[in-house]
């Protein structure tokens, strides 16, 4: 009995860090073209990533689907969401990203740190019609909100048109730039 009892404990100590959410919170005190406080909610279980950014009017929200291989931006100021597959050579794996925002935080790394890898998108001006084919995440988060696909734009330059993109910076980590389909020409 002393046995099973121990074994489930240990089973559960090594279980919890794979099956447990994460919450990271990183605030920008000066504010002054910052990002605001951001947080990422990370839960294993669901193979899911949120990403908030509170600053206002400027204010944003990510989904990244690890299991579907989308993800989602929800500007608030736009009042849309911006669906893209995830590219997944470039974005953090769901392991890394809780890795990487934890050590970016205890670092306290921002502007001075290492570059963040960056990723252009363009924005389709089609809505998208039917939500479930980017999973069930994807569907409760953009219900009844006007929804476009972008698709990556490879070898793009931002100094070209960067007051045309809406710019997601997600814990100095990613740069996400999305763009309007009229750009890629």
């Amino acid at each position: 009995m002393k046995f099973t009892i121990v074994f489930a404990g240990l089973l559960g100590i090594f279980l919890t860090p794979t099956l447990a959410d994460y919450d990271i919170s990183v605030n920008d005190n000066n504010n002054s073209g910052g990002s605001g406080q951001q947080s990422v909610s990370v839960n294993n279980e669901h193979g899911v990533a949120n990403v908030d950014n509170n600053n206002g009017w400027d204010s944003w929200n990510s989904l990244w689907d690890y299991g579907s291989g989308f993800a989602v931006i929800r500007p608030f100021k736009k009042k849309s969401c911006i669906v893209h597959k995830m590219n997944k050579e470039v974005m953090p794996s769901i392991q890394a990203l809780d890795m990487l925002a934890k050590k970016n935080k205890l670092q306290g790394r921002g502007p001075e740190g290492p570059p963040p890898k960056s990723l252009i998108y363009s924005v389709k001006p089609d809505k998208v019609n039917n939500l479930d084919q980017f999973g069930k995440f994807i569907v409760t988060m953009c219900k009844g909100i006007p929804t476009y696909m972008a698709e990556e734009i490879q070898g793009a330059n931002l100094i070209l048109y960067p007051e045309k993109c809406f710019n997601v910076d997600i814990l100095w980590i990613l740069n996400i730039s999305l763009c309007e389909e009229a750009m890629e020409n």
